[in-house]
């Protein structure tokens, strides 16, 4: 188990897009830690998100921080307009360009928190030589993009060795994908401590159930 403070970051890749400030004021009331921003470029991953606009956009509906996360490539050119479109932490995959330091310095330039991803097939020894430039370390439990995936359990071992080398360094410890309130208790005890749920919070789209989703997933990582 992480010593680290967990963290509940509601994807609003599963909010109802056609509503979608009120969807970030309802999980933001609900008790969400952060806002989990999955930024699809058709290209990276198979699929098409959003961009800065409709960030920039929805930035007013709350004071949680936007964890942003890149599945886009290249990313370096479109740093600067995120951080300013209102993330507050951005993180890029290792797997998006060959110059994955260079992206980093580009996200700390900007005054933000430094995020780097890895797939499910990318190993640890990726992002080895960078840790020292990270905030946060994304370790995907399923491949991105798409939301209402099943977690791979392979990948369970993955975050107990990323946990192992982060060691004391300040670094979030973050899961993505198929993550629910039967299984985060186990991905917390092998060291994550900050989760990023999609259709466990948002399934439905009903507002009246977020805060005790959430609720239920923090009690399960905690306990």
């Amino acid at each position: 188990m992480t010593t680290r403070p967990i963290r509940i970051a509601p994807s609003i890749l599963s909010a109802d897009f056609a509503r979608l400030g009120a969807e970030i004021e309802a999980i933001d009331q609900a008790d969400a830690d952060y806002i989990h921003v999955d930024v699809m470029d058709g290209h990276f991953v198979p699929n098409i998100t959003f961009g800065m606009p409709v960030m920039a956009a929805v930035r007013s509906y709350t004071a949680k921080p936007f964890d942003t996360h890149l599945m886009i490539a290249p990313a370096d050119p479109y740093i600067a307009a995120f951080a300013k479109a209102g993330a507050d932490s951005i993180t890029v995959h290792a797997e998006a360009g060959p110059h994955l330091h260079r992206s980093l310095q580009a996200i700390k330039a900007e005054g933000k928190r430094a995020g780097v991803a890895i797939n499910p097939a990318t190993p640890l020894s990726a992002i080895e030589h960078v840790l020292d430039d990270i905030d946060l370390l994304l370790v995907m439990t399923i491949n991105p993009g798409f939301g209402g995936q099943t977690f791979i359990p392979a990948t369970l071992d993955k975050v107990r060795q990323a946990n192992a080398l982060i060691g004391a360094r300040p670094i979030d410890l973050e899961v993505d994908g198929g993550v629910t309130v039967d299984n985060i208790g186990e991905i917390a005890r092998a060291g994550a401590n900050v989760f990023v749920a999609g259709s466990s919070i948002f399934a439905g789209n009903d507002p009246a159930t977020y805060a005790a989703r959430i609720a239920a997933l923090r009690a399960a990582a905690t306990h």
